[in-house]
């Protein structure tokens, strides 16, 4: 694994897309396109809304980005998924940055709450999650709240998002 940092340039991040970062079968971050993620500012074990650490990520937005086009023609916005899938990104990464073992996958989340939009207008888009829980059995699992703005306002949030990391079975 490696040294255990407080932010990650993007070249740091696609080191983790690429599975290098926390070694083969841990936790990892999808390759662009599906990475949501273009650098995380700040992560601690301590803190955030709950004490029990939280995550910071950003994300540059620019006109000719893949979903813009197709969602909706003539009317462009990012789909609220891919800002759902960033949190969850954004959570498994954070596991993995724990030292905690697994392939990471998104599992559920609860209530999510839609107030604005991403539109090739804006510039960025900032991820943030806030662990409220993480349990490290033989399932470890995160539950953080997490929040989306476009260039500072408040676009979305969701509650009780849920991830958890995977070990491989072994065979014999």
């Amino acid at each position: 694994m490696t040294e255990q940092k407080s932010s990650y340039s993007y070249e740091e991040i696609l080191t983790c897309g690429r599975g290098e970062m926390f070694g083969p079968g841990n936790a990892q971050l999808p390759l662009p396109p599906m990475l949501m993620i273009h650098r995380i500012p700040e992560i601690s074990e301590e803190g955030g809304e709950f004490g029990k650490g939280y995550a910071r990520a950003e994300f540059d937005i620019t006109p000719d980005l893949w979903f813009f086009p197709c969602h909706f023609k003539g009317d462009p916005v990012m789909p609220g998924c891919l800002g759902l899938d960033a949190l969850w990104q954004l959570t498994g990464f954070f596991l993995g940055w724990l030292g905690e073992p697994g392939k990471g996958r998104a599992l559920s989340t609860g209530e999510v709450k839609f107030t604005g939009q991403v539109t090739p207008a804006t510039t960025l888009v900032e991820f943030g999650i806030d662990f409220k829980r993480v349990m490290r059995g033989r399932l470890v699992l995160g539950i953080a709240n997490g929040w989306v703005k476009a260039d500072g306002e408040t676009v979305f949030t969701a509650n009780d998002l849920r991830v958890g990391l995977f070990k491989e079975k072994s065979e014999g």
